[in-house]
């Protein structure tokens, strides 16, 4: 059977961006770019205003599947999202095509329908162009696939669902704990006085490991991994090298060039490439003050980068040595146990997460495929959960 026999597919509107309106008023456009590995992100929203007459063919509601056509593999996977009822109000932009379950079909079991790997690698085989690789629609409804029984789907949708919902409430869970601990350092910050950023923490800078690795061992962890996770494009080396350039959980990773992305690791030991700063706290300085520190700075250093921009914006050392403000010792100590503890907490979402995306990863094309039984699915999450 097609996929065309289960959902209805529409294709996006061609907006003029010589219309759209001012930040966060009316509609978000739901393009290609807003569309990551299973969720939306709005870093780069364009907006339609709600004085303008859109067709209601184009307007998303939640639960709506939307697919990239252009560039439809990014380096972490297949580039399609679940819209949620915070992304809405939205409307569909050209060369984005929107999925909705016939009455015979659980929508989120057309969900992991696309989440699969044979539907990612059905795509990576049928997308045309070079420059700028697509597929048409056509081609998504082309795609061929065994359903199962309605009920039997949402048995399945069930199962993977209670795994998918309980990594969104980490996430959340993350979100919330980042926040409190931003505002509690906010809140400390009246006995405090200026000191360079670079005598609160050595900054390492990762080494070019992509080159000449043996395709095994551990991850060279390089922007793309930071901003997106583990990819089909992920490089694996088993080289020796220095503990300086070995990131483990709970480190702190800068990427200074390019998007300038400031992460906790939380993975697997792996690699540090080049344009990412392994961030070592000093003594006196805890892991959480050290990423508040450097928080804190860090839209200036985009403004920074973005003016150095030629083709990728970058900082240089010199700028590490840029003041901030940085609490009283009295206060950090005051303040140690609580926040070392949101990030220890959050830390344990995060890897939680991780654990529960890789058994989900492994039940999804088992149970698609009918060799593993709903049952038997729910007895492994259970162990785990």
């Amino acid at each position: 059977m097609s996929l065309g026999q289960l959902v209805e597919l529409t294709v996006g509107y061609a907006f003029k961006s010589s219309e759209y309106g001012e930040a966060d008023s009316g509609q978000r456009l739901v393009r290609g770019e807003n569309i990551a590995q299973g969720n939306l992100r709005w870093g780069n929203t364009r907006w339609w205003p709600n004085s303008a007459e859109v067709d209601s063919r184009y307007e998303l509601h939640a639960g709506d599947l939307v697919l990239a056509m252009d560039r439809p593999w990014i380096e972490a996977g297949l580039k399609f999202a679940q819209v949620s009822a915070l992304d809405l109000p939205a409307l569909l932009v050209q060369r984005v095509a929107r999925l909705r379950a016939r009455d015979s079909v659980d929508q989120r079991y057309l969900y992991y329908i696309l989440a699969g790997s044979a539907f990612a690698s059905y795509v990576q085989a049928v997308q045309t162009g070079t420059s700028i690789p697509h597929i048409s629609g056509a081609q998504i409804l082309g795609f061929t696939l065994t359903p199962h029984p309605l009920a039997e789907q949402r048995a399945i949708s069930e199962v993977l669902g209670a795994l998918d919902d309980k990594i969104a409430a980490n996430l959340n869970l993350v979100a919330t704990l980042e926040s409190l601990a931003r505002a509690i350092f906010e809140e400390n910050l009246s006995e405090a006085s200026d000191k360079p950023l670079s005598e609160t923490a050595e900054f390492v800078n990762g080494r070019a490991f992509t080159k000449g690795a043996s395709g095994t061992g551990r991850v060279v962890v390089r922007i793309s991994e930071l901003k997106s996770g583990i990819g089909g494009s992920t490089v694996y080396s088993d080289a020796e090298v220095a503990d300086k350039h070995v990131s483990r959980a709970g480190d702190i990773l800068f990427a200074w060039s390019g998007s300038l992305t400031l992460s906790r690791w939380f993975r697997e030991d792996a690699i540090i490439n080049q344009h990412i700063f392994k961030v070592i706290p000093k003594t006196a300085y805890p892991r959480w003050l050290v990423f508040q520190l450097i928080r804190a700075k860090l839209e200036e250093f985009k403004s920074i980068a973005a003016d150095k921009a030629t083709t990728m914006g970058h900082i240089q050392r010199h700028h590490l040595d840029e003041l901030v403000t940085v609490p009283s010792e009295e206060t950090i100590l005051r303040m140690d146990a609580q926040m070392s503890s949101l990030w220890k907490r959050a830390l344990l979402a995060e890897q939680e997460s991780l654990s529960l995306a890789e058994l989900r990863d492994t039940l999804l094309p088992e149970l698609m495929s009918g060799r593993l039984r709903v049952k038997d699915a729910e007895k492994k999450i259970e162990e785990v959960v």
